[in-house]
C-alpha cells in the first residue's frame, strides 16, 4: 500500500516528493517499476533501523578509541580539522551532512572545484591516502547511522551536485534513492571507488540487485565481507566464502531485466 506524500522537496535541481510510509511506485524523479517483485518489501524492511541502531551503538564503542587517535594525526600531519563534512542524498532525494575523516587538503575544491578523486589526486594527503585505501575515513558516518541519516549498508550517497548529470546518463540511476544510502554495499565489495561516469554505471547494477535483493542476511554477508577486503584479504576468497552472488548472476540478472523492460 502506497504512503500518502508531501509536496517536493527541491535540492540542487532535483526536485522528489517524500512518502511519509511505504515504498512510491512514482514520484517525481524516483521511478519504482509496475512489474511486481522488482522490490521485495519484507519484514527486515521493517526491522532495519533497529538492527542499524544496534549494531552502529556496538561499532561506535569499537570503533570511538581509533576515530579518537586519527583525528588526532590528521590533525598533527595536515592544516585544518580532523573532519570533513558535505551535503549528500539520502533516501528519497533528503540531503544530510555526512561526517568523514579529512583525507584531503583543507578546503581544496576552492580551487579544484567539485570533482571526483582519481588516482594520483594530489589533493589526497599522504596519511588521507591510507585512511582511504583502508576505508578509515568512513568510521566518523557511525553518526550518520545513529541519527538515521544512513544505513550501515546500502548504495553509497551521491553528492547532489553530479545528481542531476548522473540521472541523466545512467538508466534508472534514481532507483538507488528507494533505500537509506549506506556505509558499505555491493558497490563496494564489489568495485573500486567512482572515477567517471562509466565507473558509476557498472556500480549502479550492484545497487539495484541490493535494492532488489535487500534481506538481513545480505546485509550481515556484506558487513563482514568489508573490513576483510580492506585488509586485504583477496575478494576472490572472500565472496565464496561468505555465500554472496557471483558477478556473472548480478550483472545477468540486471541484463535481463533491462532487456525486458526494452522489450515492453
Amino acid at each position: 500500500m502506497l504512503g500518502k506524500f508531501r509536496p517536493p522537496e527541491t535540492y540542487a535541481g532535483l526536485a522528489v516528493p517524500i512518502p511519509r510510509s511505504g515504498f512510491q511506485q512514482r514520484a517525481g524523479h524516483v521511478h519504482v517499476p509496475d512489474e511486481p517483485g522488482y522490490v521485495r518489501v519484507t519484514h527486515y524492511h521493517n526491522i532495519k533501523r533497529t538492527f542499524d541502531l544496534f549494531c552502529g551503538l556496538l561499532l561506535g564503542f569499537l570503533l570511538f578509541p581509533a576515530i579518537a587517535v586519527f583525528s588526532a594525526l590528521i590533525v598533527v600531519t595536515s592544516p585544518g580539522p580532523a573532519f570533513y563534512t558535505q551535503t549528500r542524498l539520502g533516501r528519497f532525494g533528503r540531503p544530510f551532512v555526512i561526517w568523514k575523516h579529512r583525507t584531503m587538503r583543507h578546503n581544496c575544491e576552492r580551487e579544484s572545484g567539485a570533482k571526483w578523486s582519481t588516482k594520483g589526486d594530489t589533493r589526497i594527503t599522504f596519511l588521507g591516502k591510507i585512511l582511504r585505501k583502508l576505508h578509515i575515513d568512513e568510521f566518523p558516518q557511525i553518526i550518520n547511522v545513529l541519527k538515521g541519516d544512513m544505513s550501515l549498508v546500502g548504495p553509497r550517497p551521491e553528492r547532489p551536485e553530479f545528481f542531476p548529470a548522473l540521472q541523466a546518463s545512467v538508466p534508472d540511476y534514481a532507483r538507488r534513492l528507494l533505500v537509506k544510502p549506506g556505509v558499505t554495499g555491493m558497490a563496494q565489495v564489489y568495485l573500486p571507488p567512482d572515477e567517471d561516469v562509466e565507473s558509476v554505471r557498472m556500480k549502479q547494477v550492484f545497487d539495484l540487485y541490493y535494492v532488489r535483493h535487500l534481506s538481513l542476511l545480505l546485509d550481515l554477508r556484506l558487513l563482514i565481507a568489508t573490513p576483510l577486503q580492506a585488509i586485504g584479504f583477496p575478494h576472490i576468497l572472500v565472496r565464496p566464502m561468505l555465500l554472496l552472488p557471483r558477478r556473472e548472476i548480478v550483472e545477468l540478472e540486471h541484463s535481463l531485466l533491462t532487456s525486458s523492460t526494452t522489450d515492453c
